[in-house]
């Protein structure tokens, strides 16, 4: 399942219902500090039962109280459901055939809370329920009272398995003719509990996991962002390992039940009225704990070092689960919901951390969810899941999704500003980042010098700009300013051909919304641009020959054979390239014709200008 909306009423600030729409990537909530971004993290961090986030009554909207309401209120919508699920016995049902999908088709969870104390008050889901009482009870029918139903019905024979509580309800309903269904609040404790079954519990186990990482929290040892995000890692693992061990809770169940059923048969035989009376069971279901961190030197708790060392290891965190989820996947979503990553980190690593958050949101099954009120930050998040926050004129918060007005309002509000260069720009490259930069700049020379182009972009006035990724709010800033300005411009991208499918549907994307708006797309025929790197040149220069292809990631094996950063192999071996190595190694054949890729790219960008 996948979050599609989260909607406060009589939350903080939120007085009237406020909806969050919620990306199926990257959402970034930006506005200025104290303006209600953090209350919509914090919200679903109450909502998920975080052990950080525990409510209280001055949760409640103090003007709501005014006006008489006595509690306040955190749904959440999912939509990307099961097509079936078990929810009792083993048989498949659906969301949709037992009527707990709303208006929109999606799975809506109600959480609400006593304004008084702040506690929980109950758990439902908003349906389109059976307006009919007796279908309306169903799914809190014992089997014994759905038999007697179906027999009043005359439809037992229509049931396959009469064992199968599902196959009487739907049984039943069809025998009903149309149902009427109404919106319902359906209490997930009186309503959704058959045979002593939590049906209810079925549904929680399929909504994704949730971690919220906090910009400032006080270091106690128990302080959960020093055992998190490695803690959340125990808590994938147990997901992904659900089905194992839910035949082991059966397993040891049965032989429990077993011993006890076993143990009642012999005190029938001496006491049978008492016997009678009991009933085994389990008072509780069986709690899976392990607590897991990293230890420092001389046992040092991790929490104990300083916000920045904590942070770094968040950072690196992310990265390994972008590398590890693009190879492995997960069968279950989770959400990521970080408050401010600029927080007690160099810039560098900022935005090392957003370009892991990026890669990690395009990705199956994860949701990345970030407030930034930073201009370097924000401007790289995806244009479609910026949700800016904002006050009106009574000074209560309010979302506003992204068009032009929205962006432009936002851009200013934070100070998204286009990259330097545009100012002595005659036409402008929108590329992705410095590596990018450096590809194009050192291979136009270079040709220029051999004689292979006649201008370099430099002299032609073409300026390669750096804007964090096609469809950024930064990209969306510049490209305005350039239209501003009559200034010609066009992307320059790589096409990650051979990475995840999501990030080749991502470049795809880019490319037709550009293409859209009548400007010039080019990608590059191999990867990514480290991909155009020599082989021989590398040897020469390090003494280690390394073994690339034009479709793997190149980047990593060079950098980790030569002991450079990923990131920074274009920038120490890309200007070592000379204009017969740059033409060699960007050859392609078409049509019985060899041609050289990035003389071709280069004469096509200079005609920006012609």
């Amino acid at each position: 399942m996948r979050l599609k909306t989260v909607k406060l009423t009589h939350f903080r600030g939120y007085r009237a219902t406020t909806v969050i729409p919620i990306d199926e990537a990257m959402t970034g909530i930006v506005g200025r500090n104290d303006y209600g971004k953090s209350t919509v993290l914090e919200a679903l961090a109450i909502f998920f039962d975080s052990v950080d986030i525990k409510p209280d009554k001055s949760d409640m909207n103090c003007f709501s109280v005014s006006e008489g309401h006595d509690q306040f209120e955190i749904a959440c919508e999912f939509d990307d459901l099961p097509d079936s699920l078990v929810l009792d016995e083993n048989a498949q049902t659906s969301l949709s055939q037992e009527f707990l999908l709303n208006a929109e088709g999606a799975l809506e969870v109600v959480k609400t809370f006593k304004a008084s104390t702040g506690k929980q008050d109950r758990t439902a889901i908003r349906c389109q329920h059976p307006a009919d009482k007796a279908l309306a009870s169903l799914l809190s029918l014992k089997m014994t009272e759905l038999k007697k139903l179906g027999e009043q019905l005359g439809i037992v024979e229509q049931v396959a398995d009469q064992r199968v509580a599902s196959q009487w309800r739907q049984a039943i309903r069809d025998a009903s003719g149309d149902v009427v269904c109404q919106e319902t609040l359906l209490d997930v404790g009186k309503g959704l509990s058959t045979e002593g079954k939590s049906i209810w519990d079925k549904i929680e186990a399929l909504l994704p996991t949730f971690a919220l990482f906090k910009a400032d929290r006080e270091s106690s040892d128990g302080d959960a962002e020093a055992k998190n995000p490695l803690q959340l890692a125990v808590k994938e693992a147990q997901a992904a390992l659900q089905e194992q061990i839910s035949e082991l809770e059966r397993q040891i169940a049965s032989s429990v039940l077993d011993v006890a059923e076993r143990t009642l048969d012999k005190l029938r035989e001496m006491a049978p009225e008492l016997a009678n009376e009991l009933t085994p069971r389990f008072k509780e279901k069986p709690k899976w704990s392990f607590n897991f961190t990293l230890e420092g030197e001389n046992g040092i708790p991790i929490n104990k070092r300083g916000s920045g060392v904590r942070r770094l290891i968040l950072l690196n965190f992310f990265r390994a689960e972008a590398e590890k989820n693009a190879l492995l996947g997960s069968p279950r979503n989770v959400i990521y919901a970080i408050e401010e990553p600029e927080t007690s980190q160099h810039p560098n690593y900022q935005m090392m951390l957003m370009k892991a958050l990026l890669e990690l949101s395009n990705q199956t099954n994860r949701q990345i969810i970030v407030t930034t009120h930073v201009p370097a930050l924000a401007g790289l998040i995806p244009i479609e899941g910026i949700r800016y926050v904002t006050k009106d004129e009574n000074g209560v918060p309010i979302v506003k999704l992204p068009n032009h007005e929205v962006l432009k309002e936002a851009a200013e509000s934070l100070g998204v500003l286009p990259e330097t260069g545009m100012e002595r720009a005659k036409g402008v490259v929108l590329v992705e980042g410095k590596s990018d930069v450096i590809f194009l700049r050192h291979a136009s020379n270079t040709l220029k010098a051999s004689g292979d182009l006649p201008s370099s972009l430099e002299d032609a006035g073409i300026i390669p700009i750096l804007i964090g990724g096609c469809g950024s709010v930064k990209h969306w800033v510049t490209l305005n300013l350039a239209d501003d300005l009559g200034l010609p411009w066009c992307v320059f991208l790589d096409s990650d051909i051979g990475g995840s499918p999501e990030q080749v549907a991502a470049i795809i994307k880019r490319k037709q919304e550009v293409e859209g708006r009548g400007r010039a797309f080019y990608s590059t025929r191999k990867r990514e641009v480290e991909n155009y790197l020599c082989p021989d040149m590398i040897d020469a220069q390090t003494g280690i020959r390394v073994v690339f292809t034009d479709t793997c990631d190149a980047k990593k094996i060079i950098g980790k054979a030569v002991g450079i950063k990923a990131d920074d192999v274009i920038d120490k071996l890309w200007p070592l390239m000379t204009a017969e190595q740059i033409l060699h190694c960007s050859m392609y054949r078409d049509n019985g014709e060899d041609r050289a890729e990035l003389k071709e790219l280069l004469e096509s960008l200079l005609k920006l200008v012609a």
